[in-house]
């Protein structure tokens, strides 16, 4: 089947959708939990032959890295998402004119999602937990890196489809090659929102090429600030945990910025980095500072492009500065408007933090680890936006939702 033909089959399949009932979409949400679990070994057997043509020194690897654990995580996340109320038929608002009208406002689906992708497998299941319960169709075009894990797991999704009694067409994986990339983002007239999630690179690409309307999400240039008066303990677990959880995400802290009253702290403040190797580039007086007592081979000087660089790996800039004015302008220069922390015990410092810093998600002592649509009880997430039209942060079931007006008479005519 052609690209094209799979956009006719999802439209179609697409306009039966608003049919389907809340209990029908959570029995189906409720049954390919399961029926993940299930298929444990075809999805790891798939994803090994997908991890086998990548070298494990490629920050992606993580990223397409499936274990036993992960499926746990995934087909729990599938089971939160039936467990949340449904966003669709929601009364938004609602106003009786004058003239005996009754005009409402009611949320609705957003129609046919796109989705592009890279070497993230559990994509391909969270966005159409998402979208079914948002009663969206959905149109996946993941990376030659995830093909065979992408496969398998929508074969089990439109196996789930069909016990059920759901026409499988609502949901398309595309070929992953980069021609039907491009015969997504111009799919007028069958995509109605095209949303990427990978890479700078990869984001760039769509927003500047679709023809389709893109909400961008994904790219994470993450800062967190240490001031002058952080709290040192706080601060040593904190950079830790946002750099090295899971250093190939989007909410991974890249670069580490440090008043330069409390430079003395830094070793303490990274020496736990060192454990799990990661590199510093820091600037010339952080250079000095940690040269004795961090690594040698993992101490690096920085240079302009070391700042500003989403690593995706076990990397990490440090940057001091003088002030605290200092800090929000090395933020507002390199800044993707994704996560951003403070750790500080000034409250007024905290404060000014919040309302200065322009990002999707802003924290004060704590891990930006934690931007994350699971973590914010929405369920699971289809990406994380770094705009500001219609969804920003976290996109989940009502971000996936547009509205429509119902307008209820009894006889009336305009003159």
């Amino acid at each position: 089947m052609n690209t094209i033909e799979q956009f006719h089959k999802i439209k179609e399949a697409s306009r039966k959708m608003p049919l389907l009932s809340t209990q029908k979409i959570d029995a189906v949400l409720l049954k390919l939990s399961k029926a993940i679990v299930d298929s444990s070994s075809a999805i790891l057997e798939a994803n090994q032959k997908d991890l086998d043509r990548m070298s494990t020194y490629d920050p992606k690897y993580d990223r397409l890295l499936l274990n036993q654990e992960r499926i746990n995580g995934i087909a729990s996340d599938v089971e939160n998402v039936a467990g949340l109320d449904s966003p669709l038929g929601r009364k938004l608002s609602e106003k009786r004119l004058k003239n005996g009208l009754l005009i409402e406002k009611i949320s609705v689906a957003l129609g046919i999602v796109g989705v592009i992708y890279e070497a993230r497998p559990n994509v391909s299941i969270d966005v159409f937990a998402l979208c079914l319960k948002s009663g969206n169709a959905c149109v996946l075009k993941g990376g030659s890196d995830a093909m065979y894990s992408n496969q398998a797991i929508v074969k089990i999704i439109k196996n789930t489809l069909e016990e059920e009694e759901i026409n499988p067409e609502i949901i398309q994986l595309l070929s992953p090659e980069r021609e039907a990339a491009v015969e997504l983002m111009n799919a007028q007239g069958f995509v109605d929102v095209l949303i990427p999630r990978g890479s700078q690179n990869l984001i760039y690409s769509v927003r500047e090429n679709s023809k389709i309307p893109v909400i961008e999400t994904g790219a994470g240039i993450v800062h967190t600030y240490f001031d002058k008066d952080g709290d040192l303990e706080k601060g040593k677990n904190i950079v830790y945990n946002a750099k090295t959880r899971r250093v190939s995400v989007c909410n991974a802290l890249d670069c580490l910025i440090v008043h330069s009253d409390r430079i003395n702290d830094l070793p303490e403040l990274v020496n736990q980095l060192k454990d799990k190797n990661v590199e510093i580039y820091a600037d010339q007086e952080l250079f000095d500072i940690l040269k004795g007592s961090y690594t040698d081979q993992l101490l690096h000087q920085a240079d302009e492009n070391s700042y500003g660089t989403e690593y995706l790996s076990h990397k990490m800039s440090i940057k001091t500065v003088n002030n605290f004015e200092s800090a929000l302008d090395h933020i507002y220069k390199y800044s993707s408007k994704h996560s951003e922390a403070i750790i500080s015990e000034n409250k007024e410092t905290v404060n000014t933090f919040y309302s200065m810093v322009d990002a999707a998600a802003i924290y004060s002592n704590t891990s930006t680890a934690f931007t994350d649509g699971a973590q914010f009880g929405l369920g699971a997430e289809i990406g994380i936006s770094t705009q500001k039209l219609h969804a920003r942060g976290p996109m989940a079931l009502e971000e996936l939702c547009s509205y429509k007006w119902i307008i209820t008479g009894d006889g009336q005519t305009r003159i």
